[in-house]
C-alpha cells in the first residue's frame, strides 16, 4: 500500500482493522454526530504543549472520516512553525503550491495547493517552508478566513492541524473560523495548569472534546488481550497512540 515510509502511529492508514486504530473510529462517530447536529466540519485539532500529539491526531482522524466512506475529506497542515505532517506520512513535499503561498497570492484556488499522497485517501495541504514569513500575519489575514471559506464549501470534513496553544497565538487566532476544536492531551503528562491556560484562550462553546493521547487504561474497562480476536490482525507493527475523546 505504501511504498514510502510511514510512522508507525498512524494506524488509521497501515492498519485500519486493527484495535489500534479502531480508537480514531470512536473518534469519527463523535465527530459525525456533531457533523449532523450542527454542521460542524471544519475542525481544529491543536494541544496546550508540544509533543502533545496532535499532528499524529490529525492524521488519524481524516484517515479514520476518509475511510470507507464518500465523505469528502481535506487536511490542512496550519502548523507553519514546525510542519511535520510530511515527514510523519514519510513524503517529499519539498515541491508544489503550500498553504503559506495560497494564503498569500489572492490569485491562488483551494485546489491548486491540494495535494494528494498514494495510499492517502484524504486531500492535504501542507504547511509550507518554516521560513514563508511572519506566522502570526497569516493567523490574522482575512485572506486565510476566505480560504476556510473555500474549503467548508468543497469538503464534507476539513482537519486542521494547528500549533500548540501554549507558546503561540496562532490557533487562538484560527479558532474564529472554525465549527470547533479538538484539544490534543498527553496522558499523565499534560500539567493540568497547561490545560486551563490553554483553554482560557479560547471561547468554551467551541471546544468539542478533549482527545487523551496515550491513554493506556484497559480498553473497555478490560485488559486489552482480552478483545483482540475482535480486530484484524495485521502483519504491520503499529503503535498505538491509545487516543480517546472526551467531549
Amino acid at each position: 500500500m505504501f511504498s514510502h515510509s510511514i510512522d508507525r502511529r498512524l494506524v488509521s492508514l497501515i492498519a485500519p482493522g486493527s484495535m489500534e486504530a479502531e480508537q480514531y473510529q470512536a473518534l469519527r462517530l463523535k465527530i459525525e454526530r456533531f457533523h449532523r447536529a450542527n454542521d460542524v466540519r471544519v475542525i481544529a485539532v491543536t494541544s496546550p504543549g508540544a509533543k502533545d500529539g496532535k499532528t499524529v491526531t490529525s492524521i488519524n482522524l481524516a484517515g479514520a472520516l476518509a475511510g470507507g466512506s464518500d465523505a469528502r475529506i481535506l487536511l490542512i497542515e496550519a502548523d507553519v512553525r514546525r510542519p511535520a505532517v510530511a515527514r510523519y506520512l514519510g513524503y517529499d513535499d519539498s515541491t508544489g503550491p503550500t498553504l503559506s503561498q495560497l494564503v498569500l497570492d489572492p490569485q491562488m484556488k483551494l485546489q491548486d495547493a491540494v495535494r494528494r499522497v498514494d495510499g492517502v485517501d484524504f486531500d492535504i495541504i501542507f504547511a509550507g517552508p518554516r521560513d514563508s514569513g511572519p506566522a502570526h500575519e497569516m493567523f490574522r489575514s482575512a485572506r486565510l478566513e476566505a480560504v476556510l471559506a473555500d474549503a467548508r464549501s468543497q469538503y464534507d470534513y476539513v482537519i486542521i492541524d494547528t500549533p500548540p496553544l501554549g507558546p503561540v497565538s496562532d490557533c487562538a487566532l484560527l479558532a474564529r473560523w472554525v465549527d470547533g476544536l479538538l484539544i490534543v492531551v498527553a496522558a499523565h503528562k499534560t500539567p493540568r495548569k497547561m490545560l486551563e491556560e490553554a483553554l482560557n484562550q479560547l471561547d468554551g462553546t467551541t471546544v468539542l472534546g478533549l482527545v487523551f493521547n496515550g491513554d493506556d487504561r484497559p480498553v473497555f474497562g478490560y485488559r486489552s488481550s482480552y478483545y483482540r480476536g475482535y480486530f484484524h490482525q495485521d502483519t504491520r507493527k503499529v503503535k498505538s497512540s491509545g487516543s480517546s475523546l472526551r467531549a
